[in-house]
């Protein structure tokens, strides 16, 4: 039995290994071929922290412990369960909802709301300052009422089309 507790402990060091240094070429030389195993709680590093220590408990209770090799296995799966729920918990999910990015699609544009630094006429083109996360950005736009709107006014995006948004005057009436 201890030969698997040090396999799973390998594996778990070799993994956390490879990851730190080549997981981003071994992510784009996959390219999304094992997506279909992600779910919201199991994620690599929840399974190899898991897989890591339920090798090092084992060695640990083995090694330690006056107990038989049952109860070893059953201390070792518990103290792999706690600990692949710690680092969901405590590193997966909170990392997660940490990421920011400077990125964006442009459908993600629509309803955005941003402000007009150079008029935009009826049937031309200005241009709109946007707030994406932290950054800002300026966009070709043109009047989706075609209507003519002045420097300074707040505008709504309401489409994206051909590498320019269409804005609406914002009112808010709140």
């Amino acid at each position: 039995m201890v030969e698997i507790y040090w396999g799973c402990l390998v594996l778990g060091v070799l993994f956390a290994l490879v990851t730190v240094l080549l997981g981003d070429l071994v992510s784009q030389a996959l390219d999304g071929m094992l997506d279909f195993l992600s779910a919201d709680y199991l994620k690599p590093v929840t399974v190899a922290g898991g897989i890591t220590a339920f090798g090092g408990a084992g060695i640990l209770l083995e090694h330690y412990s006056g107990l038989g090799s049952v109860i070893n296995l059953l201390l070792a799966l518990v103290c792999a369960f706690l600990l692949a729920v710690a680092v969901h918990y405590l590193y997966v999910r909170p990392m997660r909802n940490s990421e920011t990015s400077s990125g964006y699609s442009e459908q993600s544009l629509c309803g955005r709301i941003g402000e007009v630094l150079v008029p935009i006429p009826g049937t031309g083109y200005g241009e709109v300052l946007l707030k994406i996360g932290a950054a800002n950005t300026n966009r070709t736009a043109g009047s989706f009422d075609k209507e003519d709107i002045q420097a300074g006014a707040r505008v709504v995006v309401v489409q994206v089309r051909d590498g320019a948004v269409y804005v609406s005057r914002f009112e808010n009436n709140l």
